[in-house]
């Protein structure tokens, strides 16, 4: 299980989106990768979101990570609208970096810098100071039960510990989303499984919403709800929900 620290417990919102569009290009060459998308992820929740490629999958994780902007419709983040026919926020990397987290398919860890410093370093960009950002890293890796390699360099990782690191930075800024784009691609099932179980009990820990963009057949039974993405719009289906308590932590 997952180390709960009650220290670090925040409260968010969740995010929602309504009638979302994406039109790249213009006139005759225009394609519509987003057709009118809904979605909705409440606090402490875990979705799916699946489809083939081609689908929009790509593009809607990049509106909800204010990577690309929309060209229409509304999206709200917590408490605020920031986007609704336009950018509400005026500061995207701002946004970016504090109210959304990333976990991607591969760590992306910084080769230069050992664990507490790969977490400690967003927030030490949004401001805090060395102390606050490498006490909420170290606080992070005991919760995900690498505090033990805290100095350690991201090359002298497992791959499992290499991704729980990638989990606690995600998480350091207390953002109210995190959007994982296929975590779990090169994983086997065991390990698979143990980082879907990680990321279930962080969102209920910290009430975060998460979005798991993915192919794996492995983890889809685990989702209560999975979204469905297919010619630019999304259909939402119950998921199976299969029980994933108590398997083996990931090593």
């Amino acid at each position: 299980m997952v180390k709960k620290d009650h220290t670090l417990v925040t409260s968010g919102s969740g995010i929602s989106i309504a009638s979302l569009r994406k039109r790249y290009g213009s006139g005759e060459t225009a394609v519509d990768a987003l057709k009118g998308v809904d979605l909705q992820v409440e606090p402490g929740e875990v979705v799916g979101l699946i489809g083939p490629s081609g689908s929009g999958k790509s593009t809607l994780l990049k509106c909800l990570g204010a990577v690309i902007e929309p060209s229409g419709g509304t999206m709200t983040l917590g408490n605020h609208v920031i986007y609704d026919d336009g950018w509400k926020i005026p500061d995207l990397r701002a946004l970016r970096r504090d109210k959304i987290g990333f976990v991607f398919q591969a760590p992306y860890l910084i080769p230069f810098l050992d664990v507490t410093d790969n977490v400690a370093l967003l927030p030490m960009l949004a401001g805090h100071s060395n102390t606050e950002s490498r006490r909420r890293a170290l606080d992070l890796l005991k919760a995900l039960d690498v505090a033990h390699r805290a100095r350690a360099m991201p090359s002298q990782l497992s791959g499992g510990e290499q991704q729980r690191v990638s989990i606690a930075r995600a998480l350091v800024n207390r953002p109210p989303v995190i959007l994982a784009d296929e975590p779990t691609a090169p994983l086997d099932s065991e390990r698979a499984l143990g980082v879907i179980r990680i990321l279930n009990d962080m969102a209920g820990h910290y009430e975060t919403a998460i979005i798991v963009v993915t192919h794996d057949e492995k983890i889809i039974p685990t989702f209560k709800r999975i979204y469905h993405i297919r010619d630019g719009k999304t259909h939402e289906e119950a998921g199976q929900a299969m029980e994933i308590r108590g398997m083996q932590e990931m090593p």
